[in-house]
């Protein structure tokens, strides 16, 4: 469910905001609106933070150019600190830099003293250097000559010194840079976080006189806690509900089970308004059906599952355990688990098949040469998701008389079902049944979606009927990507199978170039499994699905103004 919000109107005496700004973030409950801060104090701290993000990107830049590993010594460092080396480093390359482009220059005419030319030119001998790489001399009146360069500062020699002296700096500067241990500088970034936000609520402070108001956001279920912490602090509370026009924070509370997928709405930066439906629960039943067929191979979950695994133990093993990354272990879990069902089902292990499951009853009602079936469950799949948001819509919309056009547009897209399959020669057709309830429920539809007071406002919705029903037809063809994309991924497996073992070479000496073809062409097809992950399966439930539940995903998620770390 989304939990309800209050708008909150906080005052306090004015000379105590900072006291009061304390107590609140203690209290970890009240949401502000720290983005809109935008005021100098605010921007130091932003900058103190950008400071120290420059500083670590310097030393593994450093590493990286040195090809240093982690044997390499450490030593302590701070920001400003490693900020100077950077300048120092950044000096010294320029004048490096600078002195290759004139030794270019001037290398042509040979290794000379300049000071000798210039005394030579004051009497009456002119060294001329040409611009093309030749010189002349002339004798008597100083006059510019076409195509003259003027003469270096000091001889070719010496500026080779200074540029062997310059390069030496820079790796000495450079391998001061790596060896800083960057360790205290990350460990400052909560704390520079917190300067931030607290700068940021500092800044969204009103005063009025010897009183100061503060305004944010507060879940229900907090109020209680909130107003314990006000007769402690003396504070003044306005509690109120939301009213038209604002937009309150988003702050879904799913049942215990399906709570882990709260990470992936934050991870892929979604949140539904606050207005719009908690659909926590379908989303992550269908993601986990999605990434099982999308992967479409039970040795990839094998994989996903061991890396899991690993990542469980190491999580054990940490003395900071984050509720965050609990989560994602959790859900990899669960696709991952998903995905070796899917393995078992379909008897896909690398692209290749175990011969003593063949003959399972699932392995060969998916094994249709024809893809016919893997079709139908695709296109089953996308009816039963559409058709579960339309069921929710009437019964939230219930007792008002659209919750009738809701039904309809469920009759609609069964028809639509039914049609798909017809297409595509799974069914011989569409049934009688099917034609009389695809016609009723275009007319629910018609007559309910909008009210009879609603016409002047809305009409041009009715007109567009045709189209929308057209378009449910398409809902329910995107799915069949579950099949195409598994498809390919399974056939890219068994080519890469049959690159390694057919080479035509005595065993010997295939085993290093064929280990190395099933390294490269799985890991490889692993990643591209990832990526149609995050491209279909997350559009099936944020596109297709969400449309006709009638998720827009246009909230922002509820983040309390709360230390992050620890004392």
């Amino acid at each position: 469910m989304i939990v309800k919000m209050k708008h909150l109107d906080l005052v306090c005496v004015a000379q105590d905001t900072e006291k009061t700004l304390e107590a609140l973030r203690s209290l970890g409950a009240v949401h502000l609106d720290l983005a809109s801060a935008k005021g100098a104090e605010t921007q130091a701290r932003k900058n103190d933070a950008v400071m120290a993000e420059r500083a670590v990107r310097a030393i593994f830049k450093a590493r990286k150019s040195l090809e240093y590993g982690e044997s390499l010594q450490k030593l302590p460092c701070d920001t400003q600190g490693v900020l100077a080396l950077e300048a120092r480093l950044g000096d010294r390359l320029a004048q490096a830099d600078a002195l290759e482009k004139e030794i270019r220059k001037y290398e042509a005419y040979g290794d000379f003293d300049p000071d000798l030319a210039r005394s030579l030119k004051e009497n009456g001998v002119n060294l001329v250097l040409k611009d093309d790489g030749t010189y002349s001399i002339s004798y008597g009146e100083d006059a510019a000559a076409a195509g003259e360069i003027e003469l270096p500062r000091e001889s070719l020699s010496a500026m080779r010194s200074e540029l062997d002296a310059a390069q030496s700096d820079a790796l000495a500067l450079r391998s001061k840079l790596a060896a800083c241990d960057e360790t205290s500088i990350l460990s400052q970034y909560p704390e520079l976080a917190d300067r931030i936000a607290f700068a940021a609520a500092k800044e969204l402070i009103e005063k009025a006189g010897e009183v100061a108001v503060i305004s944010g956001w507060i879940p229900v279920p907090k109020i209680a806690a909130l107003k314990e912490n006000t007769a402690k602090n003396g504070w003044g509370v306005l509690l109120r509900d939301v009213v038209a026009g604002e937009t309150p924070p988003t702050l879904i509370e799913p049942p215990k089970l399906f709570r882990p997928v709260k990470a992936l709405f934050d991870g892929l930066g979604i949140a539904p308004a606050y207005t719009e439906s908690d659909v926590s629960v379908p989303f992550m039943c269908y993601f986990s059906l999605f990434f099982a067929m999308l992967v479409g191979d039970g040795a990839y979950g094998l994989i996903f599952l061991a890396a899991t695994l690993l990542g469980w133990r190491k999580y054990r093993a940490s003395a900071s355990r984050s509720p965050v990354a609990k989560s994602w272990l959790v859900l990899l879990t669960v696709f991952s688990l998903a995905t070796v069902a899917w393995g078992v089902l379909s008897n896909t292990w690398f692209g290749a098949n175990i011969p003593a499951c063949a003959e399972w009853p699932s392995v060969k009602w998916l094994a249709d040469p024809s893809y016919k079936n893997m079709m139908l469950l695709c296109f089953t799949i996308g009816a039963s998701h559409l058709v579960l948001a339309r069921l929710w819509n009437a019964v939230c919309k219930l007792p008002d008389t659209t919750a009738i056009a809701e039904l309809g547009w469920a009759g609609v897209l069964v028809m639509m079902y039914l049609v798909t399959n017809a297409i595509v020669g799974i069914f011989p057709g569409v049934p009688q049944w099917g034609i009389w309830m695809g016609g009723i429920s275009v007319a629910l539809v018609f007559l309910f979606s909008v009210k009879p007071s609603e016409l002047k406002t809305r009409g041009a919705e009715l007109g567009m009927l045709p189209l929308n029903i057209m378009s449910a037809l398409g809902d329910i063809i995107s799915y069949v990507r579950l099949f195409a994309v598994g498809l390919a991924s399974v056939k890219v497996a068994e080519n890469f199978n049959q690159m390694a073992v057919g080479m035509d070479l005595p065993l010997w000496l295939k085993i290093v170039p064929m280990v190395a073809i099933l390294v490269v062409g799985h890991g490889l097809n692993l990643a591209m499994a990832a990526l149609s992950i995050l491209v279909h399966a997350v559009r099936l439930n944020t596109l297709e699905f969400s449309n006709h539940k009638g998720v827009s995903w246009a909230g922002y998620s509820y983040r309390p103004f709360a230390r992050t770390a620890r004392i």
